[in-house]
């Protein structure tokens, strides 16, 4: 496993030792972070700092966020509790030549999983959540220069989600 210079100097031979049990326990999950302030929620939410931090403790409390100084992460609890974890589905997208770029910037912003660039008859692949669909196709049928899409919802993952070969060689951690 490659380390960032220095890094591995300040871990004793246990913290490394435990680094790598966690991430040889660990599984590959989606997560949906907020990286804004709680007095910013607040004021969105038009409620007290106060309040909101009460709802933060009892949301903590019940396994649907977790949260550090800086940030809020949901958890697969609450993103399943919204919808956002029935599923997925893979959209081909054919561009016309001369809009590729206009397209793909387009859809950088776009409420996607990921976005791929590909070669063969299509252009793009999105992996977008079912629930978040026709929302999402909704927006690459006004989009100029797109010529064809095909969705596929996926009915089954026949593999688990596992740390491939690469991310225990370090370059792709998920930690």
């Amino acid at each position: 496993m490659s380390s960032p210079a220095g890094i591995h100097e300040k871990l004793t031979d246990r913290q490394l030792e435990i680094l790598r049990k966690l991430y040889e326990s660990s599984r590959p999950v989606i997560i949906r972070t907020v990286k804004k302030t709680q007095k910013k929620l607040a004021e969105e939410l038009n409620i007290t700092r106060q309040a909101l931090s009460n709802h933060l403790r009892k949301l903590r409390e019940l396994g649907f966020i977790r949260t550090g100084r800086g940030f809020i992460d949901l958890t697969d609890k609450a993103l399943a509790l919204l919808g956002e974890r029935e599923g997925d589905a893979f959209v081909f997208i054919k561009v016309t030549p001369q809009y590729r770029n206009e397209v793909y910037e387009g859809l950088k912003n776009a409420n996607v999983k990921s976005l791929y660039r590909v070669t063969g008859d299509i252009d793009l692949i999105a992996q977008v959540s079912t629930s978040k669909l026709d929302e999402f196709l909704r927006l690459v049928s006004t989009m100029r220069g797109v010529i064809e899409t095909n969705a596929h919802v996926v009915l089954e993952r026949l593999i688990p989600e596992e740390p491939s070969e690469e991310s225990e060689e370090g370059e792709n951690s998920g930690i």
